[in-house]
């Protein structure tokens, strides 16, 4: 990494996921859980950058809502005040532009870079992951311009934003075409096939004056609060005047689509998103022939390839396949692997009610 500036980590925590109801709720969203070791998914998003980003130059961003959550996730890996709160969550875009803004009234200057990631990703492979952070590091200190990291498509994922991929630049890094929306099956399809495409994972690697012209250049409206967001980003109440001013749009929108200088280095490391209950299979290893996220033990008849979540709990399948089985203190789900992504209409369905609500 160039002498010139020092790496910063910009940890994004303030999401209200429910897609792992009954466990993930808005009281406790999913950051905040221990799905695939005894530490949460924060925790475990801090921890990665030990050895390469120290203490001291690790931040998280989340709403005053979390602060206990965040703050008892984040203990021993960052400064007890290096937290950065939204005044109410809107969009990574001003999440991003507050997060400069406060890193800079405390000392960060142009030269630095920001590494920015979301805290509810599963990354096993530490090495490669710091491997890929390097890259990027390198190529934003030097090339000056934004760098994303790109997860090598294994499937026609429908559920992803994808990243097109122009003329290689190095070994381990390409200039960006074009950002494309989640497509349909057909196009997906057709991105994986070209070899061309990566999903994009919401990573970004820059220097802060880049950031800072980026948004300047396509984004002048957000840009325009960014003098106020400094000077208010330690007084909240005038601080949610100037935040909620601020287009509630994704970086995706207010820079990267438009921006001419972003490069994509290929992920040296296995990533996923947990998108749903279902997507524990890929991260954790089956316990006689099921995946037990938690249990306080099991038996097991002619039951295979379930997914089960249940702390405390004796948990006894018998004859079913293919399921997924969660039951916490306040409520149990049972419903086919294949159907996962319907929790959320769950959900919708406990909104409706007074009774329901209380469970979210």
């Amino acid at each position: 990494m160039s002498a010139t500036g020092r790496l910063f980590a910009i940890v994004m925590a303030g999401g209200k996921g429910t897609r792992f109801w009954p466990e993930s709720t808005s009281a406790k969203p999913k950051q905040y859980l221990s799905l695939v070791s005894p530490h949460s998914l924060l925790q475990e998003t801090l921890t990665r950058f030990d050895g390469l980003v120290p203490v001291n130059r690790r931040y998280v961003v989340t709403v005053r809502e979390q602060e206990a959550l965040a703050k008892k996730s984040s203990e021993g890996n960052i400064e007890p005040h290096h937290f950065i709160f939204e005044p109410s969550g809107r969009n990574t875009a001003p999440c991003i532009l507050l997060s400069m803004a406060q890193l800079e009234m405390e000392g960060a200057t142009d030269e630095d870079v920001l590494a920015i990631v979301p805290s509810d990703h599963v990354i096993l492979n530490k090495e490669g992951f710091q491997h890929s952070v390097k890259v990027a590091t390198e190529t934003a200190s030097q090339k000056g311009g934004i760098v994303t990291i790109g997860i090598k498509p294994h499937f026609p994922h429908t559920g992803y934003g994808y990243i097109h991929h122009e003329k290689q630049e190095g070994p381990e890094l390409f200039k960006v075409a074009s950002f494309k929306e989640k497509p349909n099956f057909e196009t997906a399809k057709e991105y994986v096939s070209t070899g061309e495409y990566f999903w994009n994972a919401g990573m970004f690697v820059a220097r802060l004056d880049v950031l800072k012209n980026e948004f300047k250049k396509h984004s002048p409206k957000m840009w325009s609060s960014y003098e106020d967001l400094k000077k208010n980003c330690h007084k909240a109440e005038s601080l949610k005047n100037v935040y909620e001013q601020i287009p509630s749009d994704s970086i995706d929108y207010a820079i990267m689509e438009k921006s001419e200088l972003v490069y994509v280095v290929p992920a040296a490391f296995d990533w996923n998103d947990l998108g749903s209950w279902d997507a524990l299979e890929s991260v954790i290893a089956p316990m006689d022939g099921n995946i037990v996220v938690k249990d306080s033990g099991h038996s097991f008849i002619d039951a295979k390839n379930n997914i089960v979540y249940a702390p405390g709990k004796h948990v006894a399948l018998v004859g079913i396949n293919d399921m997924i089985v969660v039951s916490n203190d306040n409520a149990v789900i049972v419903l086919p692997k294949d159907q996962a992504q319907r929790i959320k209409e769950v959900v919708e369905l406990l909104k409706k009610t007074p009774e329901g609500q209380k469970l979210l």
